[in-house]
């Protein structure tokens, strides 16, 4: 096939992709999810995880149990103790969550890649510019968490959550191709805003979990509270609780992406690149400086 003809067919099926995730009704569509995938029916639910199973890599074989109550119970599944552990060294701030990478790197100023071509402000992810400052010429790392992927995040090093900012918005796709496409696309979602501070060095960092299509409910244990797009309020959260490394923070009710922030000085782990995949536990960054003086 001709390298034009083969351009346009795969144009082609980005388009229908992007039209099929949508152009639809995004937010009534996420709702129906949400209550669809809790019915408690043992025919509904093995019908649906075997669909699940045809369209995706779904493997339980990590899960903790083999037999679910409902497809959500099936997403938000925990996995066997020992199957994430957690990097010891003090000087590696570790993934929160299973992932692929997508942009990562420096930041310019305050300004974020989305995608190629693509910038965002971090002032305008996290809703306020004071809260943004900190992060200044800092680093980053975009987690994109497939449907079938392990869907609990948990603290990267050991410190307090200190502040989460609820944004209320839409639910676009955060798929490769949305990002291309849909300009500012992480500004515009469902999202919520997680600050800490670091016990070593007394370091800020920042997890952004953004909601998507079909994906807009986000459980924080530290609160005890459910994010989701029909939530009330109250939007600024403070908050005082300490964490462990390797401690489960929450869950996703399907999949999304979590952005990681840290200050200037923060560097990429090793192997850390666009199109990898990680998994919870292994090195996201390094410190600026670690404790045995690399």
């Amino acid at each position: 096939m001709k390298p034009s003809r083969l351009r346009d067919r795969l144009l082609q099926q980005e388009d229908l992709n992007f039209l099929l995730t949508n152009r639809i009704p995004r937010l009534a569509l996420t709702r129906f999810m949400g209550w669809f995938s809790q019915l408690r029916n043992p025919l509904v639910r093995d019908l649906s995880i075997a669909t699940w199973r045809l369209f995706t890599e779904l493997d339980l074989s990590e899960a903790r149990k083999t037999e679910f109550d409902s497809l959500h119970d099936c997403f938000t599944r925990e996995l066997r103790p020992g199957a994430r552990p957690f990097d010891p060294d003090l000087g590696v701030l570790a993934s929160p969550s299973d992932g692929i990478v997508g942009a990562c790197g420096p930041m310019e100023g305050l300004e974020v890649w989305q995608a190629k071509g693509f910038p965002y402000r971090a002032e305008d992810l996290f809703g306020d510019a004071a809260r943004a400052e900190p992060f200044r010429d800092g680093c980053f790392v975009t987690l994109r968490l497939t449907s079938a992927m392990y869907h609990r995040f948990h603290a990267p090093a050991d410190g307090t959550v200190n502040h989460v900012t609820h944004l209320a918005g839409d639910t676009w796709n955060v798929n490769p191709i949305a990002l291309k496409r849909v300009e500012r696309l992480f500004c515009r979602n469902e999202r919520a805003a997680i600050h800490a501070t670091l016990n070593q060095g007394g370091y800020p960092i920042a997890l952004v979990p953004v909601a998507a299509i079909l994906v807009a409910s986000l459980r924080l244990h530290f609160l005890d509270l459910l994010l989701h797009v029909d939530y009330p309020g109250p939007h600024e959260l403070p908050c005082q609780a300490a964490i462990q490394k390797g401690q489960e923070l929450g869950w996703f009710q399907h999949g999304s992406t979590i952005i990681v922030f840290a200050p200037r000085g923060f560097r990429l782990a090793e192997g850390i690149q666009t199109g990898v995949r990680v998994r919870a536990g292994q090195a996201l960054m390094r410190l600026p400086q670690t404790v045995d003086g690399d």
